[in-house]
């Protein structure tokens, strides 16, 4: 009896009990759904974390009194900086040589934007900015015009909107030149924003923007706000040396002592990418855990349901050896039953576990995704979980003296 047909024999055999195999399978099926499933979530998050996360333009970094990202209960230490105050930001706007664009953004958010009859719920984010504004966050107008340097110094009230302020209170009406209220404010639209879709599920289009300036004046009531500064290089071969300049430039307009931690933090599209790699890729290793000691489990129900296979088909192989079959054919084919119900739950488990990881993405809006190094690892790892789990029966039937197991009752 050659290879193919023990894998034949083997196949015939699991079809002729369906039962016991669906419930040997089972074992596999879990073990492999759990650890796919997981996988396949964490993959479709990551890729949703890594397009929401690169908001920034090309070769541009920011510079902010907080993290884009921490964990645990490091708030307070950051909350007792001192704020980036606006006469900061723009000394280092005009010290730095090295950057392309170096854009002031303050923000606030939970606004209510109006027009006539019409308002928006209270959850716009409302951004005093610069002219450099577009480039460096990757937006593009879509009608009317931005701000002019001159709108920025002259603490003009105008505002650009994004799409969904637009569809919520101007349902009908083209918004240039319309007056809008923000908290007893009136603003004259000049410009929309082209829309930009969802960035961790949040909207990127509920933005009203405004000149820097402006939002100061009105804003200066505000208790705690600080400027965040965006810095575009040249070229990646000078992203590096611009990061040092305005590391440098921020120490010295904020007064930090030397040889004392920088008191803002400085991130990147990378950056953010990387620390939320870091991040997931301990779930990861749990989920990988968790779900390999399930494995071990299901092989050792294998094991033991192979073992009352062998004891139940004792006559069968006395019969197969007596009119000719070699031991190693016996081996052979048992050893291929185990790989083979493994790898079928295997497969079972994987396509399970990608529809439901996808399932579960698409309930958070993340990208459909197919682990597939996931995938391979899962195959390889029912492959040696049947190798492992079924040597012992398979080379116990091999070792049975075939007078003894024809006279098997």
């Amino acid at each position: 009896m050659n290879i193919k047909e023990s894998i034949i024999s083997a196949l015939v055999s699991i079809r002729a009990n369906k039962l016991r195999a669906s419930l040997t399978l089972l074992g596999i099926i879990i073990g492999v759904f759990s650890i796919i499933g997981v996988m396949t979530l964490l993959d479709a998050l990551q890729k949703g974390i890594d397009s929401g996360l690169s908001q920034l333009g090309t070769n541009t970094f920011q510079v902010q009194k907080y993290p884009a990202l921490f964990v645990g209960n490091r708030h307070r230490m950051y909350a007792n900086r001192k704020d980036i105050t606006l006469d900061q930001a723009f000394r280092l706007k005009e010290l730095a040589t090295l950057p392309k664009y170096v854009g002031l953004e303050d923000w606030t958010s939970g606004k209510v934007v109006k027009y006539e009859k019409y308002q928006t719920n209270p959850n716009i984010s409302v951004a005093g900015v610069t002219t450099e504004f577009l480039p460096a966050n990757s937006y593009n107008l879509g009608a009317g015009r931005f701000f002019t340097e001159q709108d920025i110094q002259t603490d003009k009230k105008i505002a650009v909107l994004g799409m969904e302020v637009v569809n919520k209170i101007f349902p009908n009406t083209n918004p240039l030149d319309k007056e809008i209220t923000i908290d007893n404010n009136i603003f004259t639209v000049v410009g929309i924003l082209e829309a930009k879709g969802e960035s961790l599920g949040q909207s990127m289009d509920n933005i009203v923007l405004i000149p820097i300036r402006t939002m100061d004046k009105i804003q200066s009531s505000r208790r705690h706000h600080s400027i965040n500064i965006t810095v575009t290089a040249r070229s990646k071969e000078l992203y590096d040396e611009t990061e040092e300049q305005i590391i440098g430039l921020m120490r010295l307009v904020r007064k930090v002592p030397p040889g004392e931690e920088n008191d803002f933090e400085i991130f990147s599209n990378e950056s953010l990418i990387r620390e939320a790699n870091n991040f997931t890729k301990y779930f990861k290793y749990g989920a990988g855990v968790i779900s390999f000691i399930s494995l071990i489990a299901a092989g050792i129900g294998i094991m033991n349901i192979m073992l009352v296979t062998v004891t139940e088909r004792t006559k069968e192989i006395g019969i197969r050896m007596a009119i000719g079959a070699k031991r190693n054919n016996i081996l052979t084919q048992f050893l291929f039953e185990a790989i083979f119900l493994c790898e079928i739950g295997g497969v079972v488990g994987i396509i399970l576990g990608i529809g439901a990881g996808n399932l579960l993405g698409a309930v958070l809006k993340s990208p459909i995704s197919i682990p597939y190094d996931w995938v391979i690892i899962g195959l390889l790892v029912c492959s040696g979980i049947g190798i492992i789990f079924g040597t012992y029966p398979a080379y116990k039937a091999a070792k049975l003296n075939p007078i003894d197991a024809l006279r098997y009752e």
